[in-house]
């Protein structure tokens, strides 16, 4: 087998140490040596000293938790890294050791067998690190709203039945004022702004119920982390703004994509960086992304076509845009998933939808252009052209000479 990298290391990287084994080939003969390391600043300084000791061009490690993230940040810059999928790259069961994992990742380096994960620059980290935290909190302030509504309910009090948000401006009030021992519905009903559907006395039946010490405990407790949840969501977009400001021609294009707004626009970029020269074709952004049919095969027979794993945090926010995306009805968008979901049924077509606004977003990112609207007869337009195109194959197939002229409109 053919060694591509001469000169390489493999790294069993843990929370406390790292284990690696540099390869380095003289002549025909290979020489490996395996040390442990602390995953110690001071430590791993040592580490990238005894890797330039022995030349090492290229260094391999496993995507292992967070814990690979220190030793690529001081390996950056010095040495060609390669990051490995786990399950890439998994060794032979029943000779397992650190010392032996870290020689099969050299091993599988140097002979060019390891697919690089895709790790984006600095700049695009940690604009990552904020819209993911930015979406855990915003879960947050959901789940602490749905337990205020389990609150209300063993209270016997029906307010989400009539008023839409709970916690809006209206819901908010008659929460405080019942956390402030407030009993009369009327009263608490008054409250309640004047454009709401649900009439005054409607809403002062809702408000009529049984609540204890224990419920105003639990009510003020939620509402409070609700509050403190949002204004730190406040604080996270704020700091997204600024750091989105380097790129911030390539989200006002995606923000014309249908259905992409600009805290999904965010989050594209946060996942897919601005270089897409990392991804050759958009087929390989759209099975990175997962949104493709796996390929599982044997004996000529296929069997699971599940889609993989794939970026679920790129993955969730492409299906949440693909939804508005299709209410356009004379939009190419609504056009496909109509077309898909009579043959494969609404979830495999707002898969489809999802992965055409990413091929959408790979050409805007990629190039300063804006978004082109097909139109929704797009694809029956593509359909005639091909059917036309194999009739007139089959007809020179069969010793015809054909020309195709279009009718007169």
């Amino acid at each position: 087998m053919n060694v591509m990298h001469e000169r390489c290391a493999g790294l069993d990287v843990h929370k406390e140490t790292v284990v690696a084994c540099r390869r380095v080939m003289h002549g025909a003969r290979v020489v490996r040596e395996a040390r442990t390391f602390a995953t110690t600043t001071r430590g791993l300084l040592a580490l990238a000293d005894w890797l330039r000791e022995a030349g090492c061009t290229h260094v391999a490690m496993e995507s292992t938790g967070v814990y690979w993230k220190p030793v690529w940040h001081v390996l950056e810059g010095e040495l060609e890294l390669v990051l490995a999928n786990a399950a890439h790259i998994k060794n032979i069961p029943g000779r397992k050791s650190d010392v032996n994992d870290a020689t099969w990742i050299a091993d599988l380096l140097a002979h060019g067998l390891i697919r690089s994960s895709f790790v984006p620059p600095g700049p695009i980290q940690e604009l990552r690190d904020l819209t993911r935290t930015r979406k855990q909190l915003v879960r947050e302030v959901v789940q602490h709203k749905q337990r205020i509504q389990k609150v209300l309910e063993d209270a016997n009090i029906k307010l989400d039945s009539v008023v839409a948000d709970v916690v809006g401006a209206s819901g908010r009030r008659m929460l405080r004022a019942i956390i402030a021992g407030e009993e009369n519905p009327d009263k608490l009903a008054a409250l309640g702004n004047e454009q709401l559907k649900a009439s005054r006395q409607t809403l002062a039946e809702a408000l009529y119920g049984r609540v204890t010490r224990h419920h105003r405990f639990l009510l003020k407790q939620h509402l409070d982390m609700v509050e403190h949840l949002e204004k730190n969501v406040g604080e996270f977009e704020a700091q997204i703004e600024a750091t989105l400001e380097p790129f911030r021609p390539v989200v006002e294009r995606l923000v014309t994509i249908p259905g992409v707004s600009a805290t999904a626009a965010s989050v594209i970029v946060a996942e897919i960086g601005v270089d897409m020269k990392r991804f050759p074709t958009v087929r390989h952004l759209i099975s990175w992304a997962g949104l493709c049919p796996g390929l599982n095969e044997s004996a000529g027979k296929a069997k699971s076509r599940a889609l993989r794993e794939g970026a679920p945090w790129l993955k969730t926010v492409l299906v949440q845009s693909a939804w508005p995306a299709i209410r356009n009805r004379n939009g190419y968008l609504y056009s496909q998933f109509l077309r898909i979901k009579s043959r494969r049924g609404p979830k495999k077509a707002i898969m489809a939808v999802a992965a055409s606004i990413l091929t959408a977003a790979y050409h805007l990112v990629r190039d300063p252009v804006p978004y082109k609207e097909l139109g929704p007869v797009y694809l029956l337009r593509l359909d005639h052209e091909r059917a036309a195109a194999r009739l007139t194959q089959r007809l020179r197939n069969l010793g015809y000479e054909v020309e195709i002229k279009k009718a007169a409109a």
